[in-house]
């Protein structure tokens, strides 16, 4: 495996080929975020003095590609001092190139895009759970684990801890054993409004005049002697309002269950 040096990141990527692809791919995309639809940001002071390394994000997910390269965008942009703003694309010239994120393999290895995202900055993983569509029951790879914690020892890396676009998905423990482990500062991310504005892969605009937005929320108190995976789980998907008191449509649900239990227990009401 290669090693990090002047010229090259962790995995060998070369960084003048980063900061081009990244420079491109924010020109591109620039006015899906800051043009057809407007980002708001908020929380990105969270991220000023966060040390270079060992630090992990972890997101709710909307769409495959729209997510990442938002953040992209605001690493960038806090970077060069900017704070909860895109409005000033210079930043783009001054990339956050020791950035990281965590993908499916299968999904970063369709079509050329995904193949140059994936030299941005993809650690990619294969699902345990899930793959072309069917559901498996596969061993985790240790060595895309020694992957994620080496990114995390050159940079700051993103995980998706539902592992789907879909809401309210279950959490993987694999992402709490993670932080157990290797005991990185965790900053957690909320967003909301990609999936309205973009396809699910996150390369199309469905809807313009859309505001998305992007939360970053300060670093999880986490002890990390005490506290198991489980708890850690739990913080993780409460900070990124993915646990059913945020889903307003499972309390709704439940409210139609318990009259309708209420129903069938007296005829008469």
């Amino acid at each position: 495996m290669a090693k990090k040096n002047i010229f090259t990141d962790s995995f060998g990527n070369i960084y003048v080929l980063k900061r081009f692809i990244i420079f491109i791919l924010g020109l591109v995309s620039y006015r899906r975020f800051n043009g057809f639809n407007k980002l708001k940001i908020t929380g990105s002071e969270n991220l000023v003095d966060l040390p270079k390394t060992n630090v992990l994000f972890v997101s709710n997910h909307q769409t495959y590609f729209a997510d990442v390269a938002a953040m992209y965008h605001a690493f960038c942009s806090v970077n060069n001092g900017y704070l909860n703003t895109i409005k000033n694309p210079i930043y783009l010239l001054n990339p956050k190139v020791d950035f990281y994120y965590v993908a499916a393999e299968e999904t970063m290895n369709k079509g050329l895009l995904a193949r140059i995202f994936k030299i941005a900055g993809a650690v990619t993983v294969k699902r345990t759970w899930r793959a072309e569509g069917q559901n498996v029951n596969r061993m985790v790879d240790m060595s895309e684990v020694e992957n994620i914690m080496k990114a995390l020892d050159n940079g700051w890396v993103i995980t998706f801890p539902q592992g789907t676009t879909s809401a309210f998905a279950q959490g993987r423990k694999g992402t709490a054993r993670l932080v157990k482990n290797q005991r990185p500062i965790v900053i957690p991310i909320k967003i909301n409004g990609f999936r309205r504005a973009f396809d699910k892969k996150g390369l199309k605009i469905k809807v313009t005049g859309v505001k998305p937005t992007m939360e970053f929320k300060p670093p999880l108190d986490i002890d990390y002697d005490t506290e198991t995976p489980a708890e850690i789980l739990d913080k993780i998907m409460y900070a990124i309002e993915q646990t059913p008191e945020h889903n307003l449509l499972h309390e709704y649900d439940e409210e139609l269950k318990a009259q309708k239990t209420k129903t069938e227990d007296d005829p008469t009401v």
